[in-house]
C-alpha cells in the first residue's frame, strides 16, 4: 500500500462524521503550496504576512522548527498556544490509535505533524492556509490537497530527482509559479507542467527598493514569489481584480507592509548579547544544503561588510570631532 494511500485512508477517518466539532473538514480550506531546496519558510512567512493585511484569518504551516515544536504551526501570525497544541495533539494522537492496524499504521513525525496541522486550521477556522513542503513534493505528507488555489517553487539545487520531487506539487489546472531556475531545473519543470496541463510562470526578484522585514539580498528572491502568490490567490478568491494588482501601479500598501513586517525566528536573525550588546553579537540562520549554506555564507559577509563601513564611519566622525 503506498504511502499517498496510507495518508489518505487516515485522512479520511479524521474526516469521518463520527468525529464531533468540525473534525477535518481541511479540504474546504482554500490552501496554498510552496515547494523548493531554499527559500520556501521564506517565501510562505512573507505571504502569510501581506494575506493576513488583508484581513483574512491565515494558518502557515512550516519546517523545521528552532526550540519548540508549536513554532510550525501560526495562526494569524502567532504560535500556537501550548493549550491549544495540548489539546489538538491528543485528540488527534488517540483517535488515530484508536484505528490504526496492520494495514493503516500510525503515521510517521511529519505525517503526523502535517495531519496536526490540518486539524488545527480547520478547528480554528481559518480563510487561508500555507502549507511549505517538508521533504520533496510529490510524496510529502502535506501533498493531498487535490485542488490547492496556487502553486509555488523556490530555488532549486541540480538533482534530476529532486527536482521531479519538487514539481509534484503541481496540480492540473493550478495556477504555478517559480523563480528563475538552472537550466536543467527550470527543464525539468516545465516537463512535468506540459504533462499536467499547468502553466508555470517565471518571477523576478522584487526590486531591492522596498524594505524586508527578513534580512538578506536572497530575500528578494523569496518577496518576488510571495507577491506572485499572493497576487494570483486574491484575485482567485475575488479579493482583488487583476487591474489593482498590476505591476506598472506598483505594489499595493497592504503588500508593502506585510512584506516589511514579516518574521521568521531563527533566519538571518542579528541578536545582541544581552550584557554586552557592543562587544558581542550573534548572528542566526540556517542552512541544509550546499546551496542554502553558501546563501547563509554570503548574508553573513555583507552584514561584516556593513558593519566594518559603519564602524569606519563612526571612527571618522570621532575624528572630526576631536
Amino acid at each position: 500500500m503506498s504511502f499517498l494511500y496510507r495518508l489518505m485512508n487516515i485522512i479520511r477517518f479524521l474526516s469521518s462524521k463520527k468525529l464531533s466539532h468540525k473534525s477535518f473538514m481541511w479540504l474546504e480550506l482554500k490552501e496554498r503550496y510552496v515547494a523548493g531546496t531554499k527559500g520556501k519558510g521564506s517565501t510562505c512567512t512573507f505571504a502569510e504576512c501581506i494575506l493576513r493585511n488583508y484581513g483574512l484569518r491565515t494558518g502557515l504551516f512550516t519546517s523545521p522548527h528552532l526550540i519548540d515544536v508549536r513554532e510550525r504551526f501560526r495562526l494569524n501570525g502567532i504560535g500556537i498556544s501550548q493549550e491549544k497544541f495540548v489539546e489538538y495533539f491528543w485528540f488527534c494522537f488517540h483517535k488515530l490509535k484508536e484505528k490504526t492496524s496492520n494495514e493503516i499504521p500510525m503515521p510517521t513525525y511529519l505525517c503526523f505533524l502535517a495531519l496536526l496541522a490540518f486539524k488545527i486550521f480547520a478547528t480554528e477556522q481559518v480563510d487561508v492556509v500555507i502549507l511549505e513542503v517538508g521533504l520533496g513534493g510529490r510524496f510529502d505528507a502535506t501533498n493531498v490537497i487535490k485542488k490547492p488555489v496556487v502553486c509555488g517553487i523556490t530555488s532549486l539545487g541540480y538533482d534530476h530527482i529532486e527536482i521531479l520531487e519538487k514539481a509534484g506539487i503541481f496540480k492540473t489546472g493550478v495556477p504555478a509559479f517559480t523563480v528563475p531556475q538552472p537550466n536543467e531545473a527550470m527543464r525539468v519543470l516545465n516537463e512535468k507542467a506540459t504533462e499536467l496541463k499547468v502553466k508555470v510562470q517565471v518571477v523576478e526578484p522584487l526590486d531591492t527598493s522596498h524594505r524586508l522585514g527578513l534580512q538578506g539580498e536572497h530575500q528578494y528572491l523569496s518577496a518576488g514569489l510571495a507577491v506572485a502568490l499572493c497576487s494570483t490567490f486574491l484575485q482567485e478568491i475575488g479579493i482583488e481584480d487583476k487591474n489593482g494588482l498590476n505591476k506598472t501601479n506598483g505594489l499595493l500598501e497592504k503588500f508593502i507592509f506585510g512584506l516589511s513586517n514579516a518574521y521568521l525566528m531563527g533566519r538571518a536573525m542579528i541578536v545582541p548579547d544581552t550584557e554586552l550588546p557592543e562587544e558581542i553579537v550573534f548572528y542566526l540562520d540556517g542552512a541544509h544544503s550546499p546551496e542554502s549554506m553558501e546563501t547563509c555564507a554570503n548574508w553573513f559577509s555583507q552584514q561584516i561588510k556593513q558593519n566594518q563601513a559603519r564602524n569606519q564611519e563612526r571612527s571618522e566622525q570621532v575624528k572630526l570631532c576631536l
